[in-house]
């Protein structure tokens, strides 16, 4: 993927991850960068296109893909995490993750998907997490949403193939974003993690593992289970 004259759509690109993509994107050469939010007031980013896009909303990403027609770069970047876990907290809350992170991130893939194509193919990147790969207490719920994440950005990946999409997924421990307030380890610098993603899609790469625990944690799948969580429970990875 080309960044330099690109046309890129970020979505959650108000603060975070999302933000600094947006920022990288316009000094790596873009064209044009639609950031969108649910609320466009927040969008503070100078010489961007606003775009009013909810994840929850179908209605508003098919808007937003008809007022986008010229998009080659997808960042599917928006996410929630709730702190819930699967057998015993909030059902609710529990779907709205897989909502978000699973039919959310389908939802936008869709709708782009035939822009992507008309375009030329382009790319997608979809941020992803270590956490797609185990199960931490406390937050189970948001691991079962991105594993099924992890598996969508597969599946989308050996569906655009034909029509030249490179589908990247980006894994990374904690970064220090509004997310992660209150998270007392070592926390990965923003700008690091989009340079990054930006970087392994400049050279075509279908993964990104930007840190030593998300690369420690993928080896850890091929481990038994029982003696990996074990591990994870007495801090040893």
């Amino acid at each position: 993927m080309d960044i330099q004259g690109s046309v890129a759509l970020v979505t959650g690109a108000n603060r975070g991850l999302g933000k600094e993509f947006v920022g990288q994107l316009l000094e790596r050469g873009a064209k044009k960068v639609y950031a969108t939010a649910r609320d466009v007031s927040t969008i503070t980013t100078p010489g961007v296109v606003p775009l009013a896009l909810d994840l929850l909303d179908q209605a508003s990403v098919e808007r937003a893909a008809r007022q986008a027609g010229d998009v080659t770069l997808l960042v599917n970047n928006a996410g929630i995490s709730t702190g819930q876990n699967l057998v015993r907290g909030d059902l609710a809350q529990i779907r709205r993750e897989m909502d978000t992170h699973f039919f959310g991130t389908l939802g936008v893939t869709r709708a782009f998907a035939d822009v992507l194509g008309n375009n030329g193919g382009g790319a997608i990147v979809n941020v992803l997490s270590a956490l797609s790969w185990f199960s931490w207490n406390g937050a189970t719920s948001y691991s079962a949403a991105k594993a099924a994440e992890w598996s969508l950005t597969a599946g989308t990946r050996v569906e655009l193939a034909g029509q030249g999409t490179q589908v990247l997924g980006l894994h990374l421990g904690a970064a220090d974003t509004d997310m992660m307030a209150g998270y007392e380890g070592p926390l990965l610098k923003t700008s690091d993690v989009v340079r990054a993603a930006l970087d392994g899609l400049a050279a075509g790469s279908a993964e990104v593992l930007v840190d030593d625990w998300s690369r420690i944690v993928k080896a850890g799948l091929a481990e038994d289970p029982a003696e990996f969580y074990a591990k994870v429970a007495a801090n040893q990875l």
